[in-house]
């Protein structure tokens, strides 16, 4: 998972979505962990971005999961 940290707005809808693999650093959300699993939670907090700064890729083909565009 990646967040464009210029794009975040910081409205922590994905602390709520992804409730455990994001925090607020500095007002912009960042993930808990470098690398997370694309559980649907993850997925939808992607999905559901007002900024569509969360970017899912597959770690081992670099596929975007999400968002779907």
């Amino acid at each position: 998972m990646e967040v464009d940290r210029l794009v975040c707005a910081g409205t922590g809808l994905c602390l709520g979505t992804a409730h455990g693999r994001m925090r607020l650093d500095g007002g912009r959300a960042r993930p808990v962990d470098e690398v997370v699993g694309p559980d649907d939670a993850v997925l939808d907090a992607a999905e559901t971005c007002p900024m569509e700064a969360i970017t899912v890729r597959d770690a081992a083909t670099g596929e975007v999961l999400a968002p779907l565009r």
